[in-house]
């Protein structure tokens, strides 16, 4: 079983097409597919269905992929150990991150990264929803929580400030909050099974947060519906930090309760599969993304004390 075999076929799995894979690695499509047919007929088992219209993974395919996937990451790994293919990192990197991070953070900075590494793809997976990683296949993923699951490894991005927003047209309607106990009965737009937090004073005191009692007008699952509504007007709504530093510098948002602060552990982690080894386009990506990413997030965080 060759990795040229391996690589072939993760290409035709991740297109669903067997001609276009082989044309990315050099091959006539007529090529392309005996070779397919003969890592399946060594693997004793149909990795894709062919019909005359389309392709499409097999249950015995879905089930290897994840595998070729590490063993190609082995090898490339190893020569890069030798120092082959050091000159210049290259192949496609599955990377999951939140959307409403994504987009205001990562997405502009996607020139500079593929003018710096032209041989790399980036396969994107962006949503507010946490995708699994091992079952995923992902070689890396963002992610803002306490890293505590010990199939993962992961480097510190920055610490992940949350803070209390509304609007100035929702606080001139219904009053703006001077301590904890002013925000029952205030609109809240929430994430759901948002828990009650502890908020702590500058000055060491505590009090308790609970969104439970306040009036729930919206549930969200996305960051960035969450905050736009928070900018209509739609009420009080806990936010990243870096969702929202430019809306607080042009005054479309407000800092609620400015001298307490969320008890949150939550930080921003670039993690991968602890199985996984760190190949050199993984690598790169995750000090390209700490590099230009982290002082971004460290002045946003001067900006809002």
């Amino acid at each position: 079983m060759d990795t040229d075999s391996l690589r072939l076929f993760v290409a035709a799995a991740e297109r669903l097409n067997i001609s276009a894979a082989g044309r990315s690695l050099g091959l006539a499509p007529a090529m392309a597919s005996a070779r397919l047919a003969k890592l399946e007929h060594e693997l004793g088992a149909e990795l894709l269905h062919r019909t005359t219209r389309k392709v499409s993974l097999s249950q015995e395919g879905e089930a290897f992929l994840p595998y070729a996937r590490e063993i190609l990451a082995q090898s490339e790994a190893g020569r890069a150990a030798l120092g082959l293919n050091a000159a210049e990192p290259s192949g496609t990197l599955r990377f999951a991150a939140p959307s409403s991070f994504a987009q205001l953070h990562i997405m502009p900075l996607l020139p500079a990264f593929h003018a710096k590494y032209p041989k790399i793809t980036l396969d994107l997976r962006l949503s507010d929803t946490r995708f699994d990683l091992i079952e995923g296949s992902f070689d890396l993923a963002l992610r803002s929580a306490p890293l505590e699951d010990s199939s993962l490894r992961g480097r510190k991005l920055a610490d992940d400030w949350r803070i209390l927003c509304a609007a100035p047209d929702y606080l001139a309607r219904h009053g703006t909050p001077q301590r904890p106990q002013d925000l029952p009965g205030h609109a809240f737009l929430a994430w759901a099974n948002t828990a009650p937090r502890t908020l702590i004073h500058s000055a060491g005191q505590h009090a308790t947060f609970d969104p439970n009692q306040m009036i729930c007008c919206s549930i969200f699952d996305d960051g960035t519906s969450q905050r736009v509504a928070t900018v209509a007007g739609g009420g009080v709504s806990i936010n990243s930090q870096w969702s929202v530093t430019k809306d607080l510098a042009a005054g479309r948002l407000i800092h609620i309760l400015p001298d307490w602060r969320l008890d949150d552990a939550s930080v921003l982690w670039l993690i991968y599969p602890r199985s996984n080894v760190l190949t050199p386009k993984v690598r790169c990506f995750m000090d390209f993304l700490i590099e230009t990413l982290k002082p971004v997030l460290q002045n946003d965080r001067r900006q809002a004390e």
